[in-house]
């Protein structure tokens, strides 16, 4: 173990892969089961063309149910994690960006989406949350090895092939 890592940091990598893990599997699953409100949450930022709007509306809920199912197992964590920060990424830019041209939409992270009353918005709280959940992945892209995970340690190819898992 190296002096940095921690005996505990395997419960926080466990604690922050089932939360960001969640969120990602809710957020796709509440807007797949909608895909012509998810791509009308995804025309109502107006960043991408109109030709791309269904097909990232129809397969941005597939994505998010993907990734928060690899981190809820412990299945390619580090590469699910980096996934899971790009979209947080792309998600603050986005509510920042409708912020900051004063749309007044909802984001659509959780279904729905599309125009609101201008003081309906909650850019800021959106924006923070997607902060911390972008820390997360952070946090697991850099100790992607956790309790009760279905992958071996990463790093160790030993353990890999010995099936030892990092419980």
């Amino acid at each position: 173990m190296s002096k940095w890592r921690q005996p505990w940091f395997p419960w926080v990598s466990l604690v922050a892969r089932l939360v960001l893990g969640v969120v990602m599997l809710v957020a796709g699953a509440l807007k797949v089961t909608d895909p012509e409100t998810a791509a009308q949450a995804v025309r109502a930022y107006e960043i991408l063309p109109s030709g791309l709007v269904s097909p990232v509306g129809w397969g941005l809920p597939f994505l998010e149910i993907a990734i928060g199912l690899l981190l809820i197992v412990g299945f390619g964590v580090r590469a699910a994690a980096v996934a899971a920060g790009v979209f947080m990424i792309v998600f603050i830019v986005a509510v920042a960006s409708a912020w900051a041209r004063g749309l007044a939409i909802d984001c659509g992270c959780f279904g729905g989406g599309g125009q609101i009353a201008p003081g309906q918005t909650k850019y800021l709280q959106e924006i923070l949350r997607d902060v911390g959940l972008l820390l997360l992945a952070a946090w697991l892209w850099l100790n992607p090895v956790s309790k009760y995970a279905l992958e071996s340690d990463p790093s160790n190819e030993s353990s890999a092939r010995t099936g030892v898992t990092a419980s």
